[in-house]
C-alpha cells in the first residue's frame, strides 16, 4: 500500500544556483550549469576535466546564527555548514518554525559518499587542533544538525556512493512509517575540494574527458563532475504542515556479484527493485508519467538503466518520458538523487518538465529508445499529474528508487 509521508518542504544550493528557485530557472531555460574552473585547483592539472560543476559561496557561514564558535566554524566542513542551511530553510519551506521542533522526535538522514575536508586537514597533521575531527567526520553531517535543533530521533550520515541521498530518503520514510520518529530532515551532499577522488574516477574510466554528462546519447562517454547541497523536510500525514508530494513508496536493493567487476551496474537488479517497489505501493505501470534516471552518460550505465526501465515498461500502452538532472548540472555523487527528485518537485510545482540537455542521438545499445517504449524529454514539455520514479545508483552496487506524486 502507499505510504502516509510527505516532502513537506525543501531547499537547495548547486552549481550556478544558489536557491530552489534559481536551480528551477536554470532548468527552464536549459542552462549549461557546468563550466571551466580553475578556482580549487589549476584547470586541467592531474588529467582531471577542465569542467565540473561547483557551488558558489562555500566560504560564507554565519557562524553566529548556528551556534558555532569561530574555531569549530573554521574547521567545519563546508558540506556541513550548507547542510545547516539548507535544512534550515527546508523547515520554513515546509510552513513550521525550527523553535517548535526542539526536544521532539525528528530523524535526521544524510546521504554523503566523502570529505575532502577531513582529507585536506589529515594532511597537515602539525597543523591540527582538533575541531577537525568534530567538524569534518561523515557522521557529524547528521549529528551537528540534531544537536543544533535539539532533535532526539534517529541521527545518522549513509554512505552508498552515488545513491547515497535517497538510501537516506528511504531510512527515513521507513523510520516515520514504524514511528521511530514523528518528522525527518533528511539531506544530500557533496563538495569537490581535492582532486584526489577525481583523478582516481578518471583513471577507473568513469568522468569524460569533456565535462558533460551527455545522459543516453551516442556520444556519452563518462559523466562530469558536480557539486550539490539539498534537505528535505519529510512529515506523515497527520502534521500540520505543507505537503508538497506524497511518498508513495521507496527501494533499495544491491547488484550482488557481477563477472564485470563491482563498479559494473546490474540492469537486472534495477528491473527487481521497479519490480518489488511498483508492487508494493500497488501502483499500475500506466500511471507512470516520467522517470528522473540516474542517467550518468557512461558506455555502461545507461544501456543497463534504460533497458531494465524498457523491459519494466514495455507492456505500457504508451511511451514513458525520461531524463536525467546531470545532463543539465553534472553528477553530483552522494548528492545526487537529491538533485533529481528536488528537479521532480519543482516539475511538479510548475507543471512543466525540464529538457534533458546535450541529447542529439540515442545511444545505440538502448533498445528502448529505439523501438517506442522509451523517450527523452529533449525539450520542456507539460507536466500532466501523473506519477514519477526517480532513479539513483551507487557505483558499489547499492540501487535506490523512490516514487512520488
Amino acid at each position: 500500500m502507499p505510504s502516509r509521508v510527505y516532502i513537506s518542504g525543501f531547499s537547495c544550493r548547486f552549481p550556478k544556483a544558489n536557491s530552489a528557485r534559481s536551480f528551477w530557472n536554470n532548468l527552464i531555460n536549459h542552462v549549461d550549469m557546468v563550466s571551466e574552473q580553475s578556482d580549487r585547483w589549476p584547470a586541467g592539472a592531474y588529467g582531471i576535466p577542465k569542467r565540473f560543476g561547483t557551488l558558489q559561496d562555500i566560504n560564507k557561514f554565519d557562524a553566529s546564527f548556528f551556534e558555532v564558535h569561530p574555531k569549530q566554524a573554521h574547521k567545519m566542513d563546508p558540506q556541513l555548514r550548507k547542510l545547516l542551511e539548507v535544512s534550515y530553510e527546508a523547515i520554513l519551506d515546509a510552513g513550521l518554525q525550527p523553535e517548535m521542533l526542539r526536544n521532539k522526535k525528528v530523524g535526521v538522514f544524510i546521504g554523503a559518499h566523502s570529505s575532502d575536508s577531513q582529507c585536506n586537514f589529515s594532511n597537515q597533521p602539525e597543523a591540527m587542533t582538533g575541531y577537525e575531527n568534530t567538524g569534518t567526520t561523515l557522521s557529524m553531517l547528521a549529528n551537528r544538525l540534531s544537536f543544533y535543533y535539539d532533535f532526539t530521533g534517529p541521527s545518522m550520515t549513509i554512505d552508498t556512493a552515488c545513491s547515497s541521498s535517497l538510501t537516506a530518503l528511504d531510512v527515513a520514510v521507513t523510520a516515520l512509517l514504524d514511528k521511530r520518529c514523528d518528522y525527518a530532515l533528511v539531506g544530500g551532499a557533496n563538495l569537490i575540494l581535492n582532486p584526489a577522488i577525481s583523478v582516481g574516477f578518471v583513471r577507473l574510466n568513469m568522468v569524460g574527458e569533456e565535462g558533460v554528462c551527455r545522459s543516453f546519447d551516442e556520444q556519452g562517454k563518462g559523466y562530469a563532475r558536480s557539486e550539490g547541497i539539498g534537505a528535505l523536510f519529510l512529515t506523515r500525514d497527520d502534521a500540520t504542515s505543507r505537503k508538497r508530494a506524497r511518498v508513495l513508496a521507496t527501494g533499495v536493493n544491491s547488484d550482488g556479484h557481477t563477472s564485470e567487476g563491482i563498479t559494473f551496474p546490474n540492469g537486472s537488479a534495477h528491473q527487481r527493485l521497479l519490480e518489488e517497489t511498483y508492487l508494493r505501493a500497488g501502483i499500475d505501470i500506466d500511471r507512470i508519467e516520467y522517470i528522473e534516471a540516474h542517467g550518468t552518460g557512461t558506455p555502461a550505465g545507461d544501456p543497463q538503466e534504460v533497458n531494465a526501465l524498457s523491459r519494466f515498461t514495455g507492456h505500457r500502452s504508451r511511451p514513458l518520458y525520461i531524463g536525467s538532472v546531470k545532463s543539465n548540472m553534472g553528477h553530483a555523487e552522494g548528492a545526487a538523487g537529491m538533485a533529481g527528485l528536488i528537479k521532480v518537485l519543482l516539475m511538479m510545482e510548475h507543471g512543466e518538465i525540464p529538457a534533458n540537455l546535450h541529447f542529439n542521438q540515442a545511444n545505440k545499445k538502448i533498445t528502448g529508445l529505439h523501438d517506442g517504449t522509451i523517450e527523452v524529454v529533449a525539450k520542456n514539455q507539460a507536466y500532466k499529474g501523473g506519477i514519477v520514479g526517480i532513479n539513483s545508483f551507487g557505483f558499489g552496487g547499492t540501487n535506490a528508487h523512490v516514487i512520488l506524486e
